[in-house]
């Protein structure tokens, strides 16, 4: 079987970046961005993020998070610590987030460091989270290979009578993890596929700034 996309292709004019666009720090760059696809593209979850990982026999693996906070420091998900995502930081914790923003042609990549949050803000966090999503953080054995759908939607039933008329407490299995940025690009996509990227490269306190060839 062959499908040929040769063809499969759009002409991105919708925007550009030039350095009177840039901002010293990138993580103003990236809200600025952030708070304009959010305001064009209502409907789409916008801080779905790829999370790549290195596993223990080198390969690398990606999956789609959901970003849950970002400042100065860097970016915010929260996981299962045991998952395989979870295995592959505690061994290499050097990570890499990206974001595609189609409604905006717009890409955001980054490198990082992950450490993991403390306690006390990942249990903040997980009071926020639907009662149904905190049964589910103790329910599934993310990554863990189960004989059938049964055996999550039983283990469900256990625990929705075991937290009955009680506040479900965090897993301490599950919690967060703070990226800190080194390298940020952002790429904006341009006619005939000269596209705009800015790399951010921290270099002590500050950001070095290139523009890179599309």
């Amino acid at each position: 079987m062959e499908e040929n996309l040769a063809y499969h292709r759009m002409s991105y004019e919708k925007s550009s970046l030039t350095t009177e666009n840039l901002t010293e720090n990138p993580m103003l760059l990236f809200k600025k961005w952030f708070d304009e696809v959010e305001k064009i593209d209502v409907k789409s979850e916008n801080n779905a993020m790829t999370v790549s990982t290195i596993d223990a026999d080198g390969f690398p693996q990606n999956r789609i998070v959901l970003l849950k906070k970002f400042n100065d420091k860097g970016f915010v998900f929260y996981t299962n610590y045991k998952s395989d995502k979870g295995k592959s930081i505690a061994e290499n914790p050097k990570v890499s987030l990206s974001f595609f923003w189609p409604a905006v042609e717009r890409q955001v990549i980054v490198r990082g460091i992950a450490e993991k949050l403390s306690a006390e803000a990942s249990d903040e966090y997980f009071k926020t989270r639907p009662r149904g999503s905190q049964l589910g953080a103790w329910v599934s054995h993310q990554s863990q290979a189960i004989e059938n759908r049964e055996t999550l939607e039983n283990r469900q039933k256990e625990l929705e009578k075991e937290f009955e008329n009680q506040h479900v407490k965090r897993p301490d299995f599950w919690g967060g993890y703070l990226i800190r940025p080194t390298i940020i690009e952002f790429w904006q996509g341009r006619p005939n596929r000269l596209h705009d990227r800015f790399q951010y490269k921290k270099e002590k306190e500050n950001w070095k700034i290139t523009r890179l060839a599309p």
